[in-house]
């Protein structure tokens, strides 16, 4: 017999395995995907496109978008809407969002893919630190956003995609923004996926009963651009080096299509999976405590409301 891994490190496993796949038809669904024009977002819509559903592609570059819907319709005969949003500015995510809601009665299914990591710390127009306010604020403030237009299209089903990364944690609640610790991009980038797992499971608890799924997946170790912000040296290794380790990113597409649709999965919820493998995260990322104080920091960093956060203690 092989030795067993603890159930923490069987990320390391579990990306081997056999994945689930499915073929169920998404005829007559729609599918919002945010970060849909290049790595796991793009591979989502083509493989949503394939299986018929109709599509919001939400995204910041509106020629790209359109160049990619020409692309995919005419392969299949599905609607393609764009709404353009920089996840690095709630103004336009409260304005994509409102666009959104404005002309679709409803939503089937959503699919959070944007991200990114940056080796530098940044701020955003707001003030935020930038993959924070991105990866974890952004995909929060628009899934709230949206909530309720998917509970009326109920049953309907919310996927965020997180990473492995998340095992790096660096999650300080009483210093989001790195102003009292020295930024890294590991720390940054884990930062906000630990962030946006104890968040998830706080959506899963109060979509309970709702017929709303909400679950969180690793994409896959896969070639994407993600990272090519950065510098020179960076995107060297990235190119060169990186990716010769990486798999192709369709097999992340194929995972979120299965998350999507599969029966079987039609009232699982805050779980997260390793492509199609359901898996333990983090001890840290499962630190309910904690997890409900980035709930309020996140509703008022996102001007959901006026919760005054009171996470004082040292362990959060």
């Amino acid at each position: 017999m092989g030795l067993k891994l603890p159930e923490e490190l069987m990320f390391l496993a579990n990306s081997r395995k056999p994945q689930h796949t499915s073929n169920v038809s998404m005829a007559g669904k729609l599918v919002v995907i945010s970060g849909s024009t290049s790595g796991v977002g793009l591979s989502a819509l083509k493989r949503f496109a394939a299986g018929g559903a109709n599509l919001v592609m939400v995204c910041r570059n509106r020629a790209k978008a359109e160049a990619i819907r020409t692309e995919i319709q005419s392969e299949h005969d599905v609607s393609i809407d764009i709404y353009v949003a920089d996840f690095a500015s709630q103004d336009d995510i409260r304005r994509a969002a409102g666009e959104i809601l404005e002309h679709h009665a409803k939503i089937d299914v959503l699919i959070n893919s944007v991200g990114i990591h940056s080796t530098r710390r940044s701020y955003t127009k707001d003030g935020i630190e930038t993959v924070f306010a991105v990866n974890h604020l952004g995909v929060f403030l628009f899934t709230t956003l949206l909530l309720e237009r998917i509970k009326q299209s109920a049953p309907a089903r919310i996927i965020q995609v997180n990473s492995e990364g998340h095992r790096f944690n660096g999650l300080r609640v009483r210093d989001v923004n790195f102003k009292r610790r020295i930024y890294t991009g590991l720390r940054g980038y884990g930062q906000s996926k630990t962030a946006q797992l104890l968040t998830t499971w706080e959506f899963a608890d109060q979509l309970s009963g709702s017929g709303v799924t909400i679950n969180a997946m690793h994409p896959g170790a896969v070639k994407t651009n993600i990272g090519s912000n950065n510098g020179w040296l960076y995107r060297f290794f990235l190119r060169h080096f990186t990716w010769h380790f990486l798999k192709d990113v369709s097999i992340s597409g194929e995972s979120l299509y299965w998350l999507a649709s599969a029966p079987e999965l039609s009232d699982t919820t805050g779980k997260f999976f390793n492509l199609t493998i359901e898996e333990v995260p983090a001890r840290h990322a499962r630190n309910r405590k904690r997890g409900k104080a980035v709930w309020d920091l996140s509703r008022q960093m996102c001007h959901l409301d006026s919760i005054d956060n009171g996470g004082d203690s040292d362990e959060l």
